[in-house]
């Protein structure tokens, strides 16, 4: 019983942690326009899956912001999306060689 409830507990807290990263309204940050710009829009495409889930829950959170800088910002905001969805974890499930075809027959 006690592993499964420091399964729990420790999901609970992971859960928790993510929930901290989700984007919201800050006035203060963006570029010298108070527009958010490249670092914003890489911030909130990694951080957009949990974003994601929050939003279905809350109607102020939002996964794009759409008063941006542009462009810079969108580059950010899609370089984010593929490092998260298409990062290390797609890289490594590939073994060396498995394309390789053998001629010995």
């Amino acid at each position: 019983m006690t592993r499964h409830l420091r399964t729990v507990a420790t999901g609970a807290a992971a859960l928790l942690v993510l929930a901290a990263c989700a984007a919201s309204g800050n006035e203060s940050a963006g570029t010298a326009s108070g527009q958010p710009g490249f670092w914003p829009g890489l911030w909130h495409g990694l951080i957009s899956p949990v974003t994601f889930l929050v939003s279905l829950f809350r109607d102020d959170v939002g996964i794009y912001e759409v008063r941006n800088s542009g462009g810079w910002y969108d580059f950010g905001f899609m370089l984010g999306v593929s490092i998260f969805f298409g990062g290390p974890a797609g890289a490594g499930s590939r073994r060396a060689g498995s394309g390789r075809r053998s001629d010995a027959r």
